[in-house]
């Protein structure tokens, strides 16, 4: 059984309940009970004008790399997120996978651990939150140093409930 860390992020279509629903179905597709962060708000990375809000899930599974990836992709499907859309703008649901176990994988579609998440301080600070001496599998990167080198961005945790 593999530990996954997925980031969820929505700025469409009520993200609250977006996140919510994403939640439910990955509780649905976890082999053992789930860990989640705090629900954050931030600011958008490229041409998108309204506010993310974010969070990082802990799940344990037995579906494979591609899998999983294709459950998600499902799953973004049926929360109304259109297959082919421009990069970095608004989305009603986004569900990435950051890390699977220990594994390093590069393929045409996926790639793990996810490339760019140490640069999104909306996948990190929630990542820091359940996993506080997470260590990149890459680099060996620290959280706190990845943070410290991240860009900065508008972002603070929100008092939403899951």
């Amino acid at each position: 059984m593999a530990q996954v860390v997925i980031a969820l992020g929505s700025n469409l279509n009520d993200p609250h309940q977006q996140l919510i629903d994403a939640k439910e179905f990955l509780r649905q597709i976890s082999n053992s009970e789930i860990l989640s962060s705090s629900i954050y708000k931030s600011e958008p990375v490229g041409p998108s004008e309204d506010d993310f809000l974010n969070a990082v899930i802990k799940i344990d599974t037995d579906l494979s790399p591609s899998q999983l990836f294709n459950e998600l992709k499902k799953q973004e499907k049926k929360q109304g997120r259109p297959s082919r859309y421009p990069k970095w703008t608004s989305r009603t649901i986004d569900l990435d996978i950051i890390a699977y176990d220990n594994l390093v994988l590069e393929t045409d579609t996926l790639i793990i651990p996810h490339a760019e998440y140490k640069y999104r301080m909306f996948v990190l600070l929630p990542l820091k939150e359940i996993f506080p001496d997470w260590k990149d599998i890459k680099n060996a990167l620290a959280i706190e140093e990845m943070i410290k080198k991240a860009p900065e961005i508008r972002i603070e945790k929100t008092k939403l409930a899951w």
